[in-house]
């Protein structure tokens, strides 16, 4: 009588992989991969317990997938289990990991086996092993440098190619591939916040901030619904949003894009400029209407803003204001609110002008606004006369060009022909550039001249954010406080200086030259645009009241 034994077949493990999670969507290469390697264990006679797969970089050797073979390996090591992969590009992309993996596998007590290649302890199956390692980590290589030298080149024609930013979408386009749109509502809520810090409607980035996460179409970064400072920062710095690309590390410098800017190029200058002075408007979160004055009244003996707080009484709280500067020697010496602030309101009645002589600002401001429109017009029909002229030369030296025989002539010919034609584009976009208000100066101006006139009235509205706009608007760099004197002489913003430079003692106006004028009506837009948002904001508050 005999007996015969039935042979227990080896335990195997697949192990697959893709290079990214998007590979694992838009094809089937883990599932193809798969069955190859069953196929061959099912002609060798293995059995295939488990699958292990993996989404990641080839480059990369910590893998969730690899890590769990790895100790199944090491649990199953007295049946001495099999590994199959499909291929060597499969367990790594390059030399190194492939060796460390190789090692690995061997140490849990695995053996590993492939229908693309006989894995050998002999001098030569290392070799060609290695070899094959090596050829991976070289397609690896080459594929990332061809993608970078196409990227690099899409960019130096003007078009993004890394991931759309927030406020932009992808979308195909015949002729162009992928170009990038606009997205909204987040590329309406990016203009605001953009064009708000530009023109000083919103002080500091923190306000830019609070204004971002007060918005709920815009995606916040922390489930609590804040976001993180830097996505201000890097809202602010991107040329993208101005219509530019830019590629620093590929040595790629700045350059126009082909997609819609959300602000323009002006403002995105503005926003730089104001990123490099020092802002001196409160940047607290703790600001709020028991203390409107608390960061933009600075301490005169150490320059420190002060700070605020409540102070318990035996029957009542008392409000102070406070400097906490360490060395300073009025550290921690209160000042009463109600001294401080009333002392304020007195500054701001010295501040407001008298009735005639408001008349005569807004009189000579339309005047200078008057002049200056002639002087524009004078400018554009200016530059239509240097446009004239560059195409009259070039025509001439077209003509001189098509009869010369002489090299040298011909070569220098080309080369002003070149000089004017660059002249004349230049002179068509300043000239485009240049033109005239799209409404009357009244309309452009009121509101910012009713501030002017009368500031107290703005404060005395009582609301928070209005008062904080009279302290922006009317004294941009602080006011200094001294406990024994009380407010020493503020320096207030150009157009209240601009009050006592225009009207002498007989009304006579000061003539400001160019720069000043212009500057001068900048401040004025500037007022007028922070107005009317804060204007804007009252009134949604209202209806939402």
């Amino acid at each position: 009588m005999t007996s015969t034994t039935m042979a227990v077949p080896a335990p195997a493990a697949i192990y697959a992989r893709v290079s990214s999670t998007a590979q694992t969507k838009r094809g089937d290469g883990l599932r193809s991969q798969e069955t190859r390697c069953r196929d061959f264990a099912r002609m060798k006679g293995y059995a295939v317990i488990q699958v292990f797969t993996d989404d990641l970089s080839g480059s990369l050797i910590d893998r969730p997938g690899m890590q769990a073979m790895l100790a199944w390996l090491d649990a199953n090591r007295a049946r001495r289990p099999v590994v199959v992969i499909d291929d060597v590009s499969r367990l790594a992309r390059n030399l190194d990991a492939h060796l460390r993996l190789r090692s690995a596998i061997d140490e849990a007590g695995g053996r590993l086996e492939s229908p693309s290649i006989e894995f050998g302890e002999d001098s030569d199956s290392i070799l060609v092993e290695n070899l094959l390692a090596s050829v991976s980590q070289h397609q690896q290589q080459k594929n990332a440098e061809q993608t970078r030298n196409r990227m690099r080149a899409r960019i130096l024609n003007g078009y993004w190619c890394f991931q759309a930013p927030v406020g932009y979408r992808y979308e195909p386009k015949p002729g162009q591939g992928k170009v990038l749109v606009r997205d909204e509502p987040e590329a309406s809520i990016i203009a605001e916040a953009l064009e708000g810090f530009a023109s000083g409607r919103f002080g500091t980035q923190v306000e830019v901030k609070r204004f971002l996460e007060s918005r709920p179409a815009y995606p916040k970064d922390l489930p609590d619904g804040s976001i993180r400072h830097q996505r201000v920062v890097e809202l602010l710095t991107r040329p993208i949003y101005a219509g530019m690309v830019e590629a620093p590390r590929w040595k790629v410098t700045r350059r126009k894009g082909h997609h819609e800017p959300i602000i323009s190029i002006g403002t995105f200058m503005r926003i730089q400029e104001r990123l490099r002075i020092v802002a001196y408007t409160p940047r607290r979160k703790d600001l709020n209407e028991d203390f409107p004055l608390r960061g933009a009244v600075l301490c005169h003996s150490c320059g420190t803003p002060l700070t605020a707080c409540w102070s318990k009484g035996n029957t009542r709280r008392y409000a102070y204001y406070l400097c906490h500067a360490r060395k300073c020697p009025d550290r921690r010496k209160s000042i009463p609110r109600e001294r401080i602030e009333c002392d304020f309101v007195t500054i701001l009645d010295r501040l407001t002008p008298t009735v005639p002589m408001v008349n005569l600002v807004s009189e000579r401001f339309r005047k200078a606004w008057d002049e200056r429109l002639v002087r524009c017009e004078e400018e554009r029909e200016a530059l239509r006369s240097d446009i004239r002229t560059a195409r009259k030369k070039i025509g001439g030296l077209v003509e001189r060009l098509m009869d010369s025989t002489s090299p040298s002539v011909a070569k220098a010919c080309e080369a002003r022909i070149s000089e004017l034609e660059a002249s004349a584009l230049a002179a068509e976009e300043k000239l485009r550039e240049q033109g005239g208000p799209k409404v009357p100066f009244t309309e452009m101006f009121e509101l910012a001249l009713a501030f002017l006139s009368n500031p107290r009235k703005l404060w005395d509205s009582g609301r928070f954010d209005d008062r904080r706009t009279v302290l922006k608007l009317a004294f941009p760099k602080g006011l200094r406080f001294c406990r024994v004197e009380g407010f020493r002489t503020p320096e207030v913003a150009p157009l209240f200086k601009a009050l006592t430079a225009i009207c002498g003692s007989f009304g006579e106006m000061a003539r400001p030259g160019g720069e000043s004028l212009n500057s001068l009506f900048r401040d004025l837009a500037d007022w007028e645009e922070q107005l009317k948002h804060r204007e804007a904001s009252s009134g949604n508050r209202e209806d939402a009241a």
